[in-house]
């Protein structure tokens, strides 16, 4: 037999053990898997599946050396896929698909798949977020969180938490309890960055405080991440509830960003038992800090969206001092920034600029985004290949174009479960940088964001053509309980200025 032969042979008895597997899946398998140097020495070609996605794939062509290698995972005992196999210095991507098809096809025949990802570093206490304890009190659980569990749409979303849950140290002994009960916006809110932060290419590490330490080749800065949550006393107790455009345009002018100066300046002053505040402490000296923040003041009702729908317009107006006024001149439109003084609310005031506030020149930027929600999980998890079956996943909302001559951008319609969707965890990031800060933040460092700068008296952003800047997610089921046909709106967002 030829040598040609023989190898058509082996592939005739090997190939039907495996399969390509979406690159979005794999993604999703591998979210806290890849080290953030791999991105700089490799580039991914091909992603392949075995044994029920139990065993997954991916071949490399080896940016230094020019030639392809292959790296097989399977998942460790508390469900982390590691990698396990590998081969390198292959002379094209064909002989290293081929290899890898035959070597996947073996470790099926012969080797125990339940234990082949064990390592020495899997803890004793996995991170479980979905588990409730026998001994919860089930009234004690946050409401989202039960719509999450127990609602059949929201399965995505339950797969994109199941991947994530064992990645997180079980260092936090309040992270489980939190998530389940009051703590829920908080700390989906940190699932959401952890993710985002992964996707951007980086190694995050979790930290006491502040939260997150991120790390990659000439990056390190750290974040610590902060909700403006709904207020029970004060001024702010008494919410304006805004309906008019009249009414909205007042509420961002005072109400909002009061709340977002209130959880915003709180973590500027805050010290540990040392008398040292984030950018002090060993992890963070020296080098970038960001507050992450997001709104979570007012939750949905049947009769109106959630606070992160409209409120983003009031964060940069208090950060920079400064709000915009948009006139059409000469048929073109032009944007021109009228200072603030200060913000007021009823009894309440306090200074506008953030940026210009004692302390904060050790801020390098602020993080935004208002996709931190359960829509955001279940859309990246209907990506992934997890969709309810009998349920429509629909995206509805306006995206940013260069072309466009209108504020509002280009509006779309999306079926996620359209051949060719993509999604990603980090196009809703929104990083807006201090222009006093004394470390700054390269633009470099978060590629792919939203990006904003107040420059020479003028607000600029730097956002990706197609960046989605509202956007209203929408589960249609096929058939209620009773038979006839339904339709749910899941959490809305608004995904960039």
């Amino acid at each position: 037999m030829s040598e040609a032969k023989r190898r058509a042979a082996l592939r005739a008895e090997a190939y039907p053990f495996s399969a390509p597997l979406d690159r979005r899946r794999f993604n999703h398998y591998a979210i806290g898997t890849r080290l953030s140097i791999v991105h700089h020495v490799a580039e991914e070609v091909s992603w392949w599946s075995a044994a029920d996605d139990r065993l997954i794939a991916v071949v490399v062509h080896d940016r230094i050396d020019d030639d392809y290698g292959w790296i097989i995972l399977a998942r460790d005992r508390i469900g982390r896929f590691r990698a396990v196999l590998l081969d390198t210095s292959l002379p094209s991507a064909f002989r290293a698909e081929e290899a890898l098809r035959l070597e996947l096809a073996r470790v099926v025949r012969e080797e125990n798949i339940a234990v082949l990802g064990d390592q020495a570093d899997t803890p004793n206490s996995p991170v479980d977020l979905l588990a409730v304890p026998d001994a919860a009190d089930m009234a004690a659980l946050h409401p989202y969180f039960l719509e999450l569990l127990n609602r059949p749409a929201r399965s995505p979303g339950r797969a994109v938490i199941r991947e994530i849950g064992p990645w997180l140290t079980p260092k936090d002994p309040h992270l489980v309890q939190e998530f389940q009960g009051q703590g829920f916006d908080q700390r989906l809110w940190e699932l959401y960055l952890w993710a985002a932060f992964r996707e951007f290419g980086l190694d995050v590490e979790l930290l006491e405080a502040p939260d997150f330490r991120c790390t990659a080749p000439g990056i390190d800065f750290t974040v610590e991440a902060t909700t403006a949550a709904p207020s029970t006393m004060g001024p702010l107790a008494s919410h304006p509830d805004p309906k008019t455009d009249a009414e909205i345009e007042e509420f961002l002018k005072g109400y909002m960003p009061i709340k977002y100066g209130s959880a915003l300046h709180s973590k500027l002053t805050k010290t540990n038992a040392k008398g040292k505040h984030y950018w002090e402490r060993e992890e963070s000296a020296g080098k970038p800090f960001l507050l992450a923040i997001a709104d979570f003041h007012k939750p949905a009702t049947e009769d109106s969206p959630a606070s992160l729908t409209f409120t983003q317009s009031a964060l940069w107006q208090y950060l920079y001092g400064q709000r915009v006024r948009i006139e059409e001149r000469d048929g073109a439109l032009v944007v021109i920034p009228v200072p603030i003084t200060e913000h007021q609310f009823g009894e309440k005031t306090i200074p506008s600029g953030f940026f210009d506030q004692p302390l904060a020149e050790n801020v390098s930027a602020v993080i935004f985004s208002n996709a931190g929600t359960i829509a955001k999980f279940d859309r990246m998890g209907v990506v992934a290949g997890f969709a309810e079956p009998g349920v429509r996943y629909l995206r509805m909302g306006y995206r940013y174009s260069a072309a466009s001559e209108s504020t509002n951008g280009i509006s779309f319609v999306d079926d996620l479960l359209s051949d060719g969707y993509e999604e990603w965890w980090t196009e809703e990031i929104q990083v807006f940088h201090n222009p006093n800060a004394l470390h700054p933040l390269p633009i470099m460092t978060l590629m792919g964001a939203i990006h904003h700068a107040f420059e020479d008296g003028e607000l600029k952003t730097l956002a990706p053509e197609g960046a989605v800047m509202t956007s209203y997610t929408m589960l249609l089921s096929t058939f209620r309980d009773d038979g006839a046909a339904s339709a749910a709106p899941s959490s809305e967002d608004e995904d960039a200025p």
